[in-house]
């Protein structure tokens, strides 16, 4: 997180922010009086939203960089606990540390292709990147809309993309690494009750604990992508490394729409589809606000949630719902969204962070388009390989093409559902 950049934006945000309130208060008072807003007032409003809207990214980035650091000291606490209880012996030929110094290898070198560029990245940040999976159409230099356009004899050395969204679940949940095929966390399943006797009464027993296991296995996702020789050989670009990115970014893509939706079925069980995790009405038939147009319905989602899981709890939604929920107010008639960039926080719904989604459901009748809870307690990711790539020569060398095959195991599921909660538009 760039201080400066962080600095620059305090005071737009907070100037646009309380002209945000003033102006939608001015529209519902409109509303209320006339029983439809201005269209004037209606537009200045738009514009400070763009405004605001500007610095989401902003928000984003402070959102994941908290999360990320609670990741960091749960590992942290986790391999300390491992070596404490490993055997004196057994330190000396297992390094908990090695495993944790590659994996930190990977993020940085990540972290840098993003802001650097994969080829600006050093030989090592190259080879730990190579690991990654693909999904793409067959690149070759004579169709332009198939990769010709990347081999010109002269061009601005800049690729144009659109952005592509995806929903940040790794940066929320708890991931495991695994060198078997599937893992089994044991789980308490029943619980026993506490009971009173008399001075000389006879004790009996206090029956209901009960455990299980949770199991999440790690399918498989795969790309293939065919590029002609001639591609790889005129490209200004360093193909393989153009398409190692796209990869990365598809994969991202998919993982965070399954985390959302996923049918649990040779792939990430969805937090909308388990049937598990509660959820709580918005109190009108189509929209997050309730019939007087408050917040009560997001109010009521926070608070059925146990004291504990709301210590570390997010919300989640796409960002036409960040919208919405911005013109919200409680009973108190206090806005719940707040702009925390003055104290160098994220911004905040009712004080807790949120997390932008876009594979989250916009408002609609009998749609899921918040969840709140604490995510990394209540989901699991599992890798059993995290980035895999196969550069094959052979199989299609008479059509002129060198074959990239990305492949990569992992697995995802609801492993404690009263942990999270989802709001539903509807009476």
């Amino acid at each position: 997180m760039d201080p400066e950049e962080l600095k620059k934006a305090i005071s737009p945000v907070m100037t646009a922010f309380e002209e945000f309130k003033i102006t939608n208060d001015n529209r519902l008072k409109e509303i209320e009086k006339k029983g439809s807003a201005d269209v004037i007032t209606t537009e200045k409003l738009t514009k400070i939203e763009t405004t605001l809207q500007q610095y989401e990214g902003l928000n984003q980035k402070l959102t994941m960089a908290e999360q990320q650091a609670k990741a960091a000291k749960d590992a942290a606490e986790r391999i300390e606990v491992a070596l404490a209880r490993l055997p004196a012996n057994d330190r000396s030929r297992k390094d908990p540390g090695e495993a944790k110094a590659m994996f930190n290898s990977w993020a940085r070198a990540v972290v840098r292709a993003h802001a650097v560029g994969v080829v600006n990245l050093g030989a090592d940040e190259q080879k730990v990147l190579a690991d990654v999976m693909a999904e793409a159409k067959a690149l070759n230099v004579g169709t332009d809309t198939a990769g010709g356009y990347l081999a010109p004899t002269e061009y601005v050395a800049e690729i144009i993309k659109a952005v592509t969204l995806s929903s940040p679940a790794r940066g929320l949940v708890r991931v495991r690494n695994t060198a078997n095929k599937a893992i089994q966390i044991p789980k308490r399943t029943g619980q026993f009750a506490a009971r009173r006797t008399t001075e000389q009464g006879t004790k009996t027993e206090t029956t209901g604990l009960t455990y299980g296991l949770e199991e999440l296995t790690a399918p498989e996702m795969y790309a293939l992508i065919d590029i002609s020789n001639q591609m790889l050989e005129d490209a200004a670009f360093d193909m393989e490394a153009e398409i190692r990115q796209e990869s990365a970014e598809q994969f991202a893509v998919k993982e965070g729409a399954e985390f959302v939706s996923g049918t649990g079925i040779g792939e990430y069980e969805g937090i909308l589809t388990n049937g598990s995790v509660a959820e709580t009405v918005s109190g009108t038939a189509a929209t997050i606000a309730d019939s007087d147009g408050q917040a009560n319905g997001l109010l009521t989602l926070k608070h059925a949630i146990k004291t504990a899981y709301a210590a570390n709890a997010t919300w989640i939604m796409n960002r036409t719902t960040i919208g919405s929920v911005r013109k919200l107010k409680d009973a108190q008639k206090n806005y719940i969204w707040m702009p925390g960039i003055a104290q160098g926080k994220p911004n905040s719904i009712d004080g807790d962070p949120y997390a932008e989604f876009p594979d989250m459901p916009s408002e609609g009748a009998n749609l899921y388009p918040i969840a709140y809870g604490d995510y990394r307690r209540a989901y699991t990711i599992v890798d059993r390989i995290s980035m895999e790539m196969l550069r094959d020569p052979y199989t299609q060398a008479t059509s002129g093409n060198i074959r990239f095959i990305f492949r990569r195991r992992t697995g995802g599921k609801v492993v404690l559902a009263e942990a999270i909660r989802k709001l539903k538009c509807s009476t």
